[in-house]
């Protein structure tokens, strides 16, 4: 007989987004997008934390969009978080970045915002022009990895998109997640590289791969 998990998936709600950009934070703290983004690792944590309470509690959970793994017990904890993104919809969508604007401008130099839009528009560039699920960020707090945990988030997406029949796309600036992906059935789809931005890898995985 296996074990029950020691942890609950179920919809984000506003409560949960101080644990969703905590848990996204420190994820992704030696990824190259963000050590790009924010490059002094001592203040790093902590803009990439506001930069993902702005984007969890204006765009992505008002939307309905994150699923969260939460520890079992009398008190608890996000430990896992995925942000998915429905076809034809865009997260986060216009008036949602309007809403962010005042939480992240402080957090980039302004001569650095036409590098970062340089970069969303390579991603917006490299997705299929089919319909598709996007999974937009998959994470699980470093002292909860190994667990299971990022498995189940993935599934749990998985499924829905099965049931429409429709692919699943992402991309991710960290080629060494590629093989956890693999093992769901992605395949490297594309890739883009250009001087003086993170590189990054494009993934898809058909319907019931």
């Amino acid at each position: 007989m296996s074990e029950k998990p020691d942890y609950t998936l179920r919809t984000a709600t506003e409560d949960d987004v101080p644990g969703v950009a905590r848990v996204l934070s420190r994820a992704f703290f030696d990824d190259p997008l963000f050590t790009w983004l924010f490059p002094d690792p001592h203040t790093r944590m902590a803009r990439s934390a506001r930069w993902w309470a702005a984007q969890a509690g204006f765009a992505f959970v008002p939307a309905g969009a994150v699923t969260v793994a939460v520890s079992a017990g009398p008190r608890p904890v996000v430990r896992g978080a995925a942000v998915w993104a429905p076809p034809g919809v865009s997260l986060p969508g216009g008036a949602a970045m309007l809403r962010t604007l005042p939480h992240t401008l402080g957090l980039l130099p302004l001569s650095r915002f036409p590098e970062l839009a340089a970069f969303m528009s390579d991603l917006q560039k490299a997705a299929p022009e089919r319909p598709y699920w996007y999974l937009q960020s998959l994470a699980v707090d470093p002292v909860a990895q190994g667990t299971g945990i990022g498995s189940a988030l993935l599934r749990s997406g998985l499924v829905r998109a099965d049931i429409d029949r429709a692919p699943v796309y992402l991309e991710t600036t960290d080629p060494a997640v590629c093989a956890f992906y693999e093992r769901f059935g992605f395949k490297v789809c594309g890739e883009v590289e250009e001087a003086g931005r993170p590189s990054f890898q494009s993934m898809i995985r058909e319907p019931g791969d």
